[in-house]
């Protein structure tokens, strides 16, 4: 299996978070000697109330439980969005062994934009990073979810007034 082959499953999971409201981001933690995914999810802070709910969170805490070890060592985790400084955080806590993103985010990223958290000397585990797998294709659903959700916003405000 190729990185463009569970980056598709992550744009599923990003989907599916999308219809249920939470902004379409999705994960998968990978065994890649077995060619097993050991996790897969998407987004769900508003659902489950929880402000690190990303979908890569979410996704090492299933990997971790199923492994019985909250050590991810050799593991590859797949996201359709760059992750953030808190699951970059996360990521190197797990030991992930290689981290294979969608679209960059300027504004958020903390692996290869912003404060590159993986690459700080006081990280403790350095994962390969490779960033734009189905790049276009990941941000455009973002770009899509967003646009939605203004321009619902927008008709709520027309009828009020």
């Amino acid at each position: 299996m190729n990185d463009e082959h569970y980056m598709r499953q992550c744009i599923e999971q990003a989907q599916a978070a999308s219809v249920r409201g939470e902004v379409p981001v999705g994960a998968l933690v990978v065994d890649p000697g077995a060619g097993k995914v050991i996790a897969r999810t998407g987004n769900a802070p508003i659902g489950i109330c929880d402000p690190t709910a990303h979908a890569e969170i979410l996704a090492l805490r299933d990997a971790a439980y199923k492994t019985g070890n909250y050590r991810l060592n050799g593991l590859t985790l797949y996201v359709t969005l760059e992750p953030c400084t808190m699951c970059a955080g996360a990521i190197s806590q797990a030991r992930i062994a290689r981290v294979v993103y969608g679209a960059s985010d300027p504004k958020g990223g903390a692996v290869q934009n912003g404060v590159q958290c993986v690459e700080q000397a006081s990280c403790h585990s350095k994962p390969d990073v490779k960033g734009g797998v189905l790049g276009d294709e990941c941000g455009q659903i973002l770009k899509d979810f967003f646009k939605a959700r203004r321009r619902f916003k927008s008709e709520i405000i027309r009828r009020l007034d």
